[in-house]
């Protein structure tokens, strides 16, 4: 399972189990905010996404 958080030069943000909520709770550490008209998530400068989540290997 993927984790998502965003992370700005002075905090970071907590672990969400999907992209969506990631980015409509980034406003809360000043990582970016959603359009109201259109929805879509705009990240301020020098905001990064960090995907954490388990690998798992091919089996043979």
């Amino acid at each position: 399972m993927q984790r998502y958080r965003f992370i700005t030069p002075h905090r970071a943000g907590k672990w969400y189990p999907d992209l969506e909520t990631a980015q409509r709770h980034a406003c809360k550490v000043g990582a970016g905010f959603l359009a109201e008209r259109t929805g879509e998530f705009c990240a301020y400068r020098e905001t990064r996404l960090e995907v954490a989540g388990e690998r798992r290997e091919a089996a043979d």
